[in-house]
């Protein structure tokens, strides 16, 4: 039996569930959530900048996405570990004293998340790249595929046109 589209959520529903209108956070709670989030994410193009230091990144950019898709293309320098693999293969692919950077598709992706999760769940520190594989494309950043080496002109609405972003 199918039903009609419904005019109102039901109770408790967690997708639609908000909470009611109130102000902003204090400063002070503002500044703690703020500074933890950047604790977990960090974005391409602090990405790209660390992989292009002369002193090396400081971590390892790990994809998580399946061997069809690194294929497709990935970030030059990444490490392939497929999320699913990641409890059986870590171990043998990173070391715990480095800190690792995931990434996945893209903002309607969360395997770079679960990803996280699972490394943080065997002892590693862990961020994960906001906007994926798609955002490092469309920000202009090179990228590797099974072909070789390719990149595209930047997204202007993702990145400014011949300059850094100033973020």
């Amino acid at each position: 039996m199918t039903t009609a589209h419904r005019t109102t959520a039901p109770a408790g529903h967690p997708v639609l569930r908000t909470p009611p209108m109130s102000p902003p956070a204090s400063p002070a709670a503002a500044a703690a959530y703020f500074s933890a989030a950047l604790a977990f994410h960090t974005d391409c193009s602090d990405v790209a900048a660390a992989l292009a230091a002369d002193d090396g990144p400081g971590f390892v950019l790990l994809d998580s996405r399946s061997a069809e898709a690194w294929d497709q293309g990935h970030v030059p320098g990444a490490v392939h570990l497929p999320g699913g693999r990641i409890a059986q293969r870590a171990g043998q692919l990173l070391d715990r004293a480095v800190p690792v950077v995931t990434y996945c598709w893209g903002p309607g992706c969360n395997g770079a998340t679960r990803a996280a999760l699972a490394l943080a769940e065997l002892g590693y520190q862990v961020k994960e790249m906001l906007g994926g594989f798609e955002y490092w494309v469309r920000e202009g950043f090179a990228y590797e595929t099974a072909q070789g080496a390719a990149s595209r002109v930047p997204d202007p609405l993702t990145a400014p046109a011949g300059a850094a972003c100033g973020c």
